[in-house]
């Protein structure tokens, strides 16, 4: 009876993301879960289509998932709306991979995080890859290197094929996203002493927040959530502030000790109440929040997000829509 009815919560939360074009709180942006899970689900990991609402012109927030991810985004309808040139060689696929994604945010340099990226850089177009410099370094030193795949950067190991641009972001200054009409603003985060990335993208007076993965403040010994939610505060007060996408691995029965620099939905609601009282209180009634990263589980029994998300629906005293993602969906925030 338990499973049935968290399952039951479950499929009416993931009804709205799979509506194409459904709005909450705004029109500024375009989203595409290109990669919906944490972990071990190769194919389905990290990584979300950005873009300003009808241009058809993205980035990506993490590229854990790429190719796979666009074959199941376009079957479910996200790009019916992009007309391939006649002149292209590409088929739909081919084309938003190597034309309307025109760059990469990247938040850390975990495998889940950008294994898309590394494995579809051979027929990727050029573009920039817009990070935090010590994730830059990262993915140079440790994919781009002649070792674990071909020099695909324009520095590190020589021979340099030149395809990506490694840009570094400087905290808390602004970056156009060149050819999307979007700029980026990068946040440092604390993840189990990895430094990961919160990017707030902004398309005029919209703004919409990706964190990439991150441990509770309390637990990491850290103010890095608590800064973001300062620099955004008055964008959430003034509801300019379209979504949130934030992970949230664990449910509550995972310990502090063993969070690995991850979210449970209890650390989640407490961060989210920052924010609020941040904002002035009561400034998130409807403001959706995607809850990404959920691990998949070999385990018999339902999958964790089934938990996660009961946790999350218990605890919200604050109006928040809550989302759980599947790869494919898309939305208008």
């Amino acid at each position: 009876m338990k499973a049935i009815v968290l399952a039951s919560v479950l499929a009416a939360a993931l009804v709205p993301t799979l509506v194409p074009g459904a709005a909450w709180a705004g029109s500024g942006f375009d989203v595409v879960v290109l990669g919906a899970r944490g972990g071990i689900e190769d194919g389905n990991l990290s990584a979300y289509l950005v873009g300003a609402h009808g241009q058809g012109d993205y980035v990506t927030c993490d590229a854990g998932a790429l190719v796979n991810g666009l074959r199941v985004a376009d079957a479910k309808g996200a790009f019916d709306e992009i007309e391939v040139p006649a002149d292209s060689p590409y088929g739909r696929i081919g084309y938003v991979l190597t034309d309307r994604i025109k760059g990469y945010l990247i938040s850390h340099a975990h495998l889940d995080h950008i294994e898309g990226l590394i494995v579809a850089s051979p027929d990727d177009s050029k573009k920039p890859i817009y990070a935090l410099p010590s994730v830059n370094e990262r993915i140079e030193r440790n994919y781009f290197n002649w070792e674990a795949w071909p020099n695909f950067g324009d520095s590190g190991k020589p021979p340099a094929l030149r395809k990506y641009h490694y840009e570094n972001l400087v905290p808390g200054e602004t970056t156009p996203l060149a050819g999307t009409g979007m700029n980026v603003t990068a946040f440092p985060l604390s993840h189990g002493g990895v430094e990961a990335t919160a990017f707030l993208i902004e398309n005029g007076e919209d703004a919409l927040l990706c964190f990439g993965d991150t441990g509770p403040d309390a637990v990491e010994k850290t103010t890095k959530i608590h800064d973001v939610w300062t620099a955004v505060a008055e964008k959430a007060k003034e509801h300019r502030l379209k979504a949130i996408i934030i992970e949230s691995s664990y449910s509550n029965a995972q310990p502090d000790r063993q969070l690995f620099g991850h979210l449970t939905p209890a650390w989640l609601l407490k961060s989210l109440h920052d924010l609020d009282e941040q904002a002035g209180g009561g400034a998130l009634k409807d403001l959706p929040v995607v809850v990404s990263h959920i691990k998949y589980s070999l385990k018999k029994g339902d999958q964790p997000q089934v938990e996660i998300l009961k946790e999350l629906h218990d605890g919200n005293d604050l109006g928040v829509k809550f989302i759980v993602p599947e790869q494919g969906a898309h939305w208008r925030f």
